[in-house]
């Protein structure tokens, strides 16, 4: 799968999870009635994270909001946080992603910076994802927890011969639309973090060295040698004694004698 493919099936994955991370945040039915042991009622009770509502056999509903803050369960107010910072991280995710696709071309933004913009967005999915599978597994622990208490209580009266009515929660369609918003959200993060490895760009510059061969170059005169590396000599005006006449260096190379072998 090519990088942009990747990016892009990433980037849409994503945002499909997170705008089910907002519809199962919003919706009521976090909690429905059990009606295993009472098939036929004429009302029907389901409870959200923000209200609570009661549906008739006439099909009337009506619902009623929890206007209180500090009367609520600890565990009520944690699943809250968890899906607001949830769907918070979603909507940074989502911003950095849109201006981190490789087909979005900004100014003269080079491929270094997309690629460190996709990872800041896949990770940012990636903790969204699991705020929100976090928030709805304790919402149904919770659930879970309060049913089979219930049930106990239900056959607590005259060793378990009396029947008492009361009302059993259940799993609601919310739960499941949070588990599988926050693993498309999770999946898509993971995507981004693997398309920002296609799009760094490659940093193997190799630092050129030239080598010389160690050589040594000898000129041979009457009067005498002079041995000289490859790499030139730092004393440029040295004297050469040639026949009892003096003459420096430089002047030796300008004007080149039948003498010189190389």
């Amino acid at each position: 799968m090519s990088v942009t493919a990747c990016q892009g099936l990433g980037f849409v994955v994503s945002l499909i999870g997170f705008a089910g991370v907002i519809a199962a945040t919003c919706m009521d039915q976090w909690s429905t009635q059990d009606l295993y042991n009472n098939p036929v009622t004429a009302v029907f009770n389901y409870q959200g994270l923000w209200r609570s509502c009661v549906r008739e056999s006439s099909g009337f509903t009506e619902c009623r909001g929890y206007f209180t803050l500090l009367g609520l369960p600890a565990m009520l107010q944690a699943v809250r946080a968890l899906m607001i910072v949830g769907i918070v991280l979603g909507v940074f995710g989502i911003l950095v992603s849109i201006f981190a696709l490789k087909c979005i071309r900004i100014g003269s933004m080079d491929d270094s910076a997309k690629a460190k913009m996709t990872l800041t967005s896949g990770i940012l999915f990636i903790i969204s994802g699991i705020c929100a599978i976090i928030g709805v597994s304790v919402f149904a622990n919770m659930l879970v927890t309060n049913f089979w208490m219930s049930t106990a209580n239900m056959y607590s009266g005259m060793g378990g011969m009396v029947q008492t009515v009361q009302t059993r929660y259940t799993f609601g369609a919310a739960l499941f639309v949070g588990w599988i918003a926050g693993g498309l959200t999770l999946i898509g993060g993971v995507m981004m973090c693997i398309a920002c490895r296609g799009l760094t760009p490659d940093d193997s510059n190799f630092k050129a060295v030239s080598y010389h061969a160690s050589g040594q170059n000898v000129a041979y005169r009457p009067g005498g040698y002079k041995a000289s590396t490859g790499f030139g000599s730092n004393i440029r005006n040295k004297k050469i004694y040639d026949g009892g006449a003096a003459r420096t260096e430089e002047d030796d190379q300008s004007h080149p004698t039948k003498y010189d072998y190389v």
